[in-house]
């Protein structure tokens, strides 16, 4: 029994037949007096230092050597392969919600496939294919959503019945299914092995690899890595990847400068069995129960199951532990519910015997994505870790992004849903990453319908109305830990109901957001949009107005008191931020960025700005209370509070002006609403705060004012055709393709950054178009509803995916929007998008492998047709161009 579980963990001898790795390594088999007598020396510098031998750390190496980096030192404390991927279950799955994700693991699947041949190294492939089972329809339509992302990416994958699934895998419990999704190619491979098969082919091309070698401490200098201290000496080095898995948050925090890694360990429990007297086949598919919360593969002719309990045990909370993971102790009874899910999805395993009970640490990450990127804080130092139990899917396609970043500078994916900048210093705290993944454990197989939210880790940045905005009825969300309002719930609406309504269809909260819509456009609505990143960057001279007309592709040398929408764009003219920035003087500048760019945004800036005392930059995000006020009334109720001409011609569209509002000086008030509605926003010193929030409100009343949330913001932007950052605008979405040709300035005398990309696409035309698209057959109450990623058809061949969707209450018709793609059918040759093209097709968008017809648009609908009426009156394609 021991030697099968041995066989398992791929405690294998494959380095004992290979010289060259002997010589390598001969200094690092033991940390005792029996070390051999002459042991390697570390090199005393190298291009690039990875610390870590598991999965990530040899995907890493492998990448970088194949695109011709041969400079390279891994480091791994204990052996190669030791860690978590030691114990991994070895289930290589392409079904994931999120694309970036499913791409990493279908490139994995396929470079698992052949790395044995080139290598020569055993690495355990079978193509067994996995059985995703549904026991709920809500859990069905959750794999029909996966099915339609997997299928238009050329994975094979299908929806079955029971009785399919009965026939594909004969021991299987079907009495309580109502369906599952098959998909064929997926895989299981010996996960210590593709780690040491990796090495092997990563060896050969140069890299060198130390065992027993602990990193203690990385250098830094200027914001820079420039080197590494092991226990055998310093390497000095300019780039560091922290491929350090469960270790890696204490790594980061062992440096010079504190580089933060939210994850944390969880036990992770799986079950060995004996043979069966007939033992199973080797490529029998792989079983993925999620509502049982288990999963079951072919192990040896019997029988590997594990799974994500309610209860998960956290562990190391406080730190350092051992140096290679060893099995932790049995706990049957805190395994028993898995068990019990286990025997009832397969009853004829009562009689197996069973060997052994793995208990092995597992790193979950706050938001259950896993962590890939550069360091905000320090040059040259890479982070992958935090692969929530699927580390060998990722682990192919995550070392080719992460490679590719350090190689060439960005990776080929947008892989900002993975980015380490996607979390601040906040996240790292023990305590929340404690109790956020004793949620986020659990999660791996709840059902996540849209619009969920992390219930620990809350009110950890809020604004200063916070306590008066919850008493009258706010049901919050989350964004980058600060609270926000989703909407406000009417007085003698049944609260516990609502806060528990999870659903694919129309959801109960649909007429609360339609009533805060129509107040926005008849009236006036307070939406708090407080935890919106904001930047004041300022200059003694001419510093500030010639670094970010550099940075920006807009013109910001304009009057005192203009606001200007503009992007930060890259090389490529891909979107880093999309933002407002008003000039409050000559040599000052305030920068209005989404929420989640306050970390991104922050480093991008700070990496490009001149290092000059007399240019400075200052986060003034917590500084200021933001107030939207929206509607045709907020002229109104501004100007009465304010005793100051608020009409256009005093108070033209896109200005800033500071004025008192109540009894409060220096409230910076700007004509945007960041919806195309009417109004105002109102940044608000926050000492402030609370008076101006009582004196909006107390003037409104007789304007019909009421409070809104970021629901009701959705839809009338979603309506205007307005595209958001990091839902549809990113790395790899430029202002061409967008139509916001006219937020650029080609020729404003000076060069910007991404100004070459945007005069090539100008020349050449676009590849991709952002499109708007009205659903014209879909039933609001009775059909699913889309949210994004939906897969676009035209004229029935696939041409991209929506990015966002809302309920439009003025058109009475869900309004997607997305990018159209235009591929040859013969050759899948990408070609040029134009107008005539996206005009001339037949769409259809899939919601859950349903296809209703759509109306597609490249301008937002006219202030014509802003008053509601009945569908039958609608007809789409009169609509105008504003």
């Amino acid at each position: 029994a021991a030697g099968m579980f041995l066989r398992l963990l791929s405690d294998v001898r494959w380095r004992a037949t290979n010289p060259k790795w002997r010589r390598m390594t001969c200094s690092q088999r033991s940390t005792s007096s029996t070390a051999e007598p002459h042991p390697v020396s570390l090199p005393a510098q190298a291009q690039v230092v990875i610390c870590g031998g598991g999965i990530m750390g040899t995907s890493v190496a492998y990448h970088l050597s194949k695109m011709g980096w041969k400079d390279i030192v891994l480091l791994e404390q204990g052996r190669l392969a030791a860690g978590t991927t030691r114990f991994c279950a070895g289930i290589v799955s392409t079904a994931r919600h999120i694309s970036i994700e499913l791409k990493m693991a279908d490139y994995s699947n396929k470079l698992y496939q052949q790395l044995e041949q080139e290598t020569g190294v055993k690495t355990g492939y079978v193509k067994t294919g996995s059985i995703s089972l549904a026991q709920t329809q809500d859990r069905l339509i959750s794999l029909k959503r996966i099915a339609s992302s997997l299928n238009v990416m050329g994975i094979p994958c299908e929806i079955i019945t029971p009785k399919q699934v009965a026939q594909l895998h004969p021991l299987i419990n079907i009495h309580d299914l109502v369906g599952a999704m098959y998909v064929p190619e997926d895989a299981l491979v010996s996960s210590a092995n593709v780690s040491l098969a990796l090495a092997t082919a990563a060896s050969r091309n140069g890299v060198q690899i130390h065992e027993r070698t602990s990193v203690s401490h990385v250098s830094v200098q200027k914001g820079r890595v420039t080197g590494v201290e092991t226990d055998r000496g310093q390497i000095q080095c300019q780039y560091f990847v922290n491929c350090a898995g469960q270790w890696a948050y204490e790594l980061g925090h062992s440096g010079e400068e504190s580089v933060n890694i939210p994850l944390h360990a969880c036990e992770h429990f799986y079950l060995l069995t004996h043979p069966l007297k007939e033992p199973l086949a080797s490529n029998l598919p792989t079983i993925v129960d999620p509502d049982g919360r288990i999963y079951i593969r072919n192990w040896q002719g019997g029988i590997l199951s594990g799974g994500f309990e309610k209860n998960p045990k956290p562990l190391f909370t406080e730190g350092r532990n051992q140096l290679e993971i060893q099995n932790l102790q049995e706990d049957w009874d805190h395994f028993e519910p898995l068990l019990s899910a286990l025997l009832r999805r397969m009853p004829d395993l009562e009689a197996l015997q069973i060997m052994q009970l793995v208990n092995c640490p597992e790193s979950f990450t706050p938001d259950m994505r896993c962590i890939l990127g550069e360091s905000p804080a320090v040059r040259g130092y890479f982070v992958l870790a935090g692969m929530n139990s699927a580390g060998i899917s990722y682990g192919g396609g995550a070392g080719k992004y992460l490679a590719e970043w350090m190689v060439n500078g960005y990776p080929s994916e947008n892989v900002w849903p993975l980015d380490l900048k996607r979390f601040g210093t906040l996240q790292s705290s023990r305590t929340f990453l404690r109790h956020r993944v004793m949620e986020v454990m659990p999660l791996m197989c709840d059902l996540k319908v849209p619009r969920w939210d992390f219930q620990t880790g809350r009110q950890l940045r809020t604004s200063p109305l916070y306590d008066r905005l919850d008493a009258q009825g706010a049901r919050w969300m989350e964004k980058h830990g600060f609270e926000r309002v989703k909407y406000f719930v009417p007085p003698g609406k049944d609260l516990l109901d609502l806060d528990q309504s999870k659903t694919f269809y129309k959801p109960d909260w649909f007429d609360i957001v339609g009533s805060e819509v129509k107040c926005c456009k008849e009236a006036v609505c307070v939406i708090d949009m407080s935890s919106f990143t904001k930047f004041e960057i300022s200059s003694t001279g001419d510093q500030a107005l010639e670094s970010l007309q550099y940075l920006f592709s807009n013109d910001l040398d304009v009057p005192v008191g203009h606001v200007v929408h503009t992007g930060m764009l890259n090389e490529k003219g891909g979107y880093e931020n999309d933002c407002s920035i008003a000039r409050l003087s000559k040599r000052s500048f305030f920068m209005i960025s989404p929420t989640d760019q306050q970390v991104h945004c922050w480093a991008w800036l700070k990496n490009r700005l001149p290092d000059d005392s007399n240019l400075t930059m200052e986060d003034v995000t917590w500084k200021y209370t933001a107030l939207n006020l929206i509607g045709p009334r907020a002229v109104d109720v501004l100007s009465e509070l304010s005793y100051a001409p608020i009409t256009p011609e005093h108070f033209p569209s896109l200005f800033c002006k500071e004025m008192s509002v109540g009894y409060a000086n220096g409230i910076r008030v700007m004509s945007i609403t960041h919806t195309g509605e009417p109004g105002f926003m109102l940044y608000i010193p926050i000492e402030y705060a609370l008076h101006v929030y009582n004196e909006v409100m107390n003037m409104g009343q007789k304007y019909g004012i009421r409070n809104a949330g970021y629901y009701a913001l959705r839809s009338l932007r979603i309506e205007k055709f307005f595209a958001f950052w990091g839902q549809d605008l990113d790395a790899f979405t430029t202002p061409m393709e967008c139509g916001r040709e006219f937020q650029v300035k080609l020729e404003k005398g000076m060069q910007f950054v991404g100004q070459e990309a945007l005069l090539e696409q100008k020349q050449n035309g676009v590849y991709k178009r952002f499109t708007m698209f009205i659903l014209e057959d879909h039933d609001t109450d009775m059909d699913l509803w889309p949210w994004w990623g939906e897969p676009i058809f035209r004229n029935g061949r696939y041409v991209g995916k929506t990015t966002s969707s809302a309920y439009s209450y003025t058109l009475e018709r869900h309004v997607c929007l997305g990018f159209v793609q235009h591929f040859d059918e013969k050759t899948g040759e990408e070609l040029v998008v134009t107008t005539d093209f996206i005009n001339q097709g037949e769409y259809e968008i899939d919601i859950a492998g349903q296809r209703f017809q759509a109306k597609a648009k490249l301008y937002p609908f006219s202030s014509l047709f802003t008053h509601r009426r009945r569908k039958d009156e609608v007809e789409l394609s009169g609509y105008q161009r504003e």
